[in-house]
């Protein structure tokens, strides 16, 4: 990293020399990296956590122990879980004990059906 100083004034140097100071003391009195990661690890274990629950990486259990309180980890995708059941938004005109909820892949009577000049509107059960 340069910075360009011949473009600076006196009291903009002064200025930029006292913000240097006072960084370089805010980072000498911060503890070593190794230090903190150890304290938030051994504290982690403590209350029955990994680091990698609280901050990312592992899913959290079902349930906490003590409280009984339920802990869920946000999810990113949805690939691989079981999505609970939804309504059926579209039906097979020549069938109607043929429908699909709109999730996943298109049915196969919706697919030839399209193909054949149909719109997805024309499946909607209203």
């Amino acid at each position: 990293m340069s910075i360009d100083l011949s473009g600076l004034s006196a009291k903009e140097l002064e200025s930029l020399i006292a913000q240097a100071k006072k960084r370089r003391t805010t980072l000498s009195k911060r503890k070593p990296i190794a230090l903190v990661r150890k304290k938030l690890t051994a504290l982690a274990r403590a209350e029955g956590y990994s680091i990698a629950e609280l901050f990312g990486g592992a899913p959290a259990p079902a349930a906490s122990k003590g409280n009984g309180v339920a802990k869920t980890a946000a999810r990113k995708s949805t690939k691989g879980y079981k999505l609970g059941k939804v309504a059926p938004k579209y039906r097979n005109p020549q069938n109607p004990s043929e429908t699909w909820a709109g999730r996943g892949q298109q049915p196969k009577w919706m697919a030839t059906q399209i193909a054949g000049g149909k719109k997805l509107e024309d499946f909607l059960i209203k």
